[in-house]
């Protein structure tokens, strides 16, 4: 694989934050190239081309169908394909409106078994509000995405969102999603304990404190917040109160994975 593998990011109509992911891709070490999505579907190009994809955030399609649902209809199968494929289970990361794509789509979130019911959904925030404020993440090691869990320092970045909320069919999903592998982030203070679902360090009322969940296969992954937008020393909020949460920890194990690392 290349030094720096070939990484789409997907553009739809009303996708705004597919620059900020690309540039974090290409300070992480990735020929990062934004991939208009009538593309694939008119064959011009082709997501098997890429050694990995990253979907970002924004209002795709203006979210007329819900957050993230028609990205899903339109880019689903393709996404599913790919992050199936045979040959590697390459990475696939959304973030934001890309995780709504991506647990709509039912690769994130989904029941064990073709017809088995969604686990869990996003939906709108507890406060009934749009929530944009600074928040702080704790990588989990349990995770399947070792590329994830192995981060190892706890990552500050905004939110920007009004249905982040992970919301679960019960109690006892939430405690299988945990013993799955299948949590990758938390929403924690800024000193790192847990959350425990309290407001602002828990910004939209997520089950568990779950900021991100990864699939089985470990090469799927998504999160609500925005670590693309914490990358240089430059963007940090803190102004060096809390150093080496930066978010580019994550693209540089997403593209050691996508370079077969």
């Amino acid at each position: 694989m290349a030094s720096r593998p070939p990484v789409a990011v997907l553009h739809a109509p009303g996708t705004n934050r597919d620059g900020e992911a690309a540039l974090a891709l290409e300070v992480a070490g990735a020929d990062a190239r934004i991939v208009l999505l009538v593309d694939l579907a008119s064959g011009r190009d082709r997501l098997e081309r890429y050694a990995g994809v990253v979907v970002p955030g924004g209002f795709s399609y203006g979210d007329a169908l819900g957050a993230g649902t028609r990205l899903a209809l339109e880019a689903g199968e393709a996404l599913r394909a790919y992050a199936d494929a045979e040959d590697g289970a390459r990475p696939v990361l959304g973030i934001c409106n890309g995780f709504q794509a991506l647990v709509r789509s039912g690769l994130l979130g989904a029941g064990i078994g073709p017809d088995a019911p969604r686990r869990a959904t996003l939906t709108a925030n507890a406060g009934g509000r749009f929530e944009c404020r600074w928040v702080t993440l704790e990588p989990q090691p349990s995770c399947t995405a070792a590329w994830v869990g192995s981060i190892g320092h706890l990552v500050a970045c905004p939110v920007a969102h009004g249905e982040g909320r992970l919301a679960v069919r019960g109690p006892e999903v939430e405690a299988s999603l945990a013993a799955e592998g299948l949590v990758a982030f938390r929403y924690v203070d800024h000193e790192g304990a847990p959350a425990g679902r309290a407001y602002p360090a828990n910004p939209n009322g997520s089950a568990g404190d779950i900021a991100g969940l990864s699939n089985a296969g470990g090469n799927v992954v998504g999160l609500m917040p925005h670590p693309e937008d914490h990358v240089l020393e430059a963007q940090d909020a803190f102004r060096g109160r809390r150093p080496g949460r930066l978010g580019r920890t994550l693209f540089e194990r997403f593209v050691a994975r996508a370079r077969g690392d």
